[in-house]
């Protein structure tokens, strides 16, 4: 029996918009952190305001901070997130076989993308606010082809490939109890556990991958990721950074 985390709030909608429009609506409201759960979106969005389908059934939720760090240390909660959401998998499935973490935001279970995480924020530029933070987890269905980007990692569902039934609700149970542990830990000692903890679960570490940025595309080996969550990639120009990318096998 999980229990839900001491000072995180939580409210579970029928219907919304979006979780993160929701969020930005809310936060200035909310005394701690808080959760939303929708069991309808009916305009939820991934990253790079790529449309994010939410068949019945499915995870879409955001946790709302109000973190007390510059940006891009707030930033590194996806991270947080990624971790938080494979224990949660783990938790309700009772394995990890199949499952790894995808840079920059990605879950994948059997190869193909079964959870996605999306960051935003709201406040003066250089001083944030509220850091939102989006999850999408296909429990029961997958979208269709047509809503998928070229050559992008297929997607499946936790039901189609473990034949465990979650409900969103059961699901939330899950998340925000492993969330709460990360963030603990990352408050307190730092990204460089999170850091760790992630890369041991990376997918593809060590294989060579390709990091398509809006312009240009980079091949090399994926060596790691650096303190700053940067990938880092080993090629034929030599060692190189990346700071944000879509990445493909």
């Amino acid at each position: 029996m999980m229990s839900w985390p001491d000072g995180y709030g939580k409210r579970i909608l029928e219907e919304v918009d979006s979780t993160l429009d929701e969020a930005a609506r809310i936060a200035a409201g909310l005394a701690g952190p808080e959760w939303i759960l929708a069991l309808k979106q009916t305009k939820g969005r991934g990253r790079r305001g790529r449309d994010w389908k939410d068949p019945k059934g499915n995870f879409a939720a955001t946790l709302v901070l109000r973190p007390d760090d510059p940006p891009a240390r707030a930033a590194l909660r996806s991270f947080v997130a990624a971790l938080a959401l494979y224990d949660a998998v783990e938790a309700v499935t009772g394995r990890s076989d199949g499952l790894a973490l995808k840079w920059p935001n990605d879950v994948l279970l059997n190869g193909g993308k079964l959870a996605g995480i999306l960051l935003e924020s709201n406040g003066r530029a250089g001083d944030l606010s509220h850091l939102f933070v989006g999850i999408g987890v296909n429990l029961v269905e997958t979208p269709m082809k047509e809503w998928l980007e070229p050559n992008a990692v297929w997607p499946v569902s936790l039901h189609g490939e473990t034949g465990v039934q979650v409900t969103p609700e059961m699901f939330l149970e899950a998340l925000a109890e492993a969330y709460a542990r990360y963030e603990l830990q990352f408050t307190t000692y730092g990204f460089a556990p999170i850091q760790t903890a992630w890369l041991q679960r990376a997918a593809r570490l060590g294989e060579v991958i390709t990091a398509k940025t809006g312009v240009e595309s980079h091949e090399g080996t994926f060596e790691t990721v650096d303190e700053e969550g940067n990938l880092v990639l080993n090629t034929a120009k030599g060692r190189i950074t990346v700071a944000a990318a879509d990445i493909f096998f």
